[in-house]
């Protein structure tokens, strides 16, 4: 089998109205669970558990968890985040290209 590289960037862009946020309180939650929990992982949403005065827990799909910690270390450097800028950037005028992986 070849060996091949894969190279996977997410960019989170703050668009309204495209993704829901659900709250629920505790429980709400413990009696739809699965509900819940489908609609995070299917739908893409984002889910607010409200436990009380200021106090809360957020639930996201593990593909939405592993996005944001892709950016996040994308972002960690200014050098990254100029590059990742870039290319946001080409990507919006359509100047970008495809570039084959040279094999080893």
């Amino acid at each position: 089998m070849e060996n091949q590289i894969f190279v996977r960037i997410f960019v989170h862009i703050n668009v309204p109205n495209k993704y829901k946020m659900l709250i629920a309180t505790i429980s709400d939650f413990r009696k739809n669970i699965k509900k819940y929990l489908d609609s995070v992982t299917d739908n893409f949403e984002t889910l607010i558990i409200n436990r009380g005065k200021e106090s809360g827990v957020v639930v996201i799909s593990l593909d939405e968890y592993n996005s944001l910690t892709a950016t996040q270390h994308e972002l960690s450097s200014k050098k990254n985040e100029s590059r990742l800028d870039s290319a946001i950037e080409k990507l919006k005028k359509g100047s970008s290209f495809q570039k084959d992986l040279i094999e080893s």
